[in-house]
């Protein structure tokens, strides 16, 4: 079988190895595995704190892997819980498509335009030094933003469709920040699983 899929998308953006599949998941078989995980799912909000000031986090989180070992980003830390046949399937599919070794994924739910994630680097020190980040969109379309650590007028914006993939690897962490913005537009739910590596 091959590794390969007809359709992808290599961004042209300096130290960084991104790639974009937007066809990862055929539309049916990702809206099967929305409702799926939306419905079976233990959501959680937590609170961070930046600059001092303590807010919900604006999504819901869960954690799930195949060891106990906790991730911890923005002074939260998660245990996991043990995958679910979905997302095992989805990890088999992954695995296959990118030769990597997946032991851990974090699913965020926005429940609407006003759920966000701010700019930041998944570099935390469990990822290892060249972390592979693996993002399965499934639901609402929303857009995601690179800005360079270094050079501030390295920006790109890419629409991540629903059933899409975006595999970030190599020094990705080191020299670019993320983001998934607000918008004031009304728009339904969208589930993001990012698997991850934990060292």
């Amino acid at each position: 079988m091959s590794k390969l899929f007809a359709e992808k998308t290599v961004l042209q953006l300096p130290n960084s190895d991104i790639v974009y599949y937007p066809n990862f998941l055929e539309s049916a078989k990702a809206a099967y595995y929305f409702k799926r995980l939306r419905e079976s799912t233990k959501w959680r909000q937590d609170y961070i704190t930046v600059f001092g000031k303590t807010y919900p986090q604006p999504r819901l989180t869960a954690l799930f892997g195949d060891s106990n070992k906790p991730y911890s980003y923005s002074n939260i830390t998660m245990y996991p819980n043990r995958f679910s046949t979905e997302l095992l399937e989805l990890k088999d599919k992954l695995e296959d498509e990118t030769g990597i070794r997946f032991n851990c994924c974090l699913l965020n739910l926005y429940r609407n335009g006003q759920d966000s994630n701010g700019w930041h680097a998944d570099d935390e020190r469990e990822l290892g030094n060249n972390p592979s980040i693996a993002s399965i969109t499934l639901g609402q379309e929303r857009y995601f933003h690179l800005k360079h650590k270094e050079k501030k007028e390295l920006k790109y914006k890419l629409l991540l469709e629903h059933g899409s993939l975006l595999l970030m690897q190599g020094e990705t962490q080191h020299f670019w920040h993320h983001q998934i913005p607000k918008t004031t537009k009304p728009i339904k739910e969208r589930i993001n699983i990012t698997y991850r590596v934990i060292a």
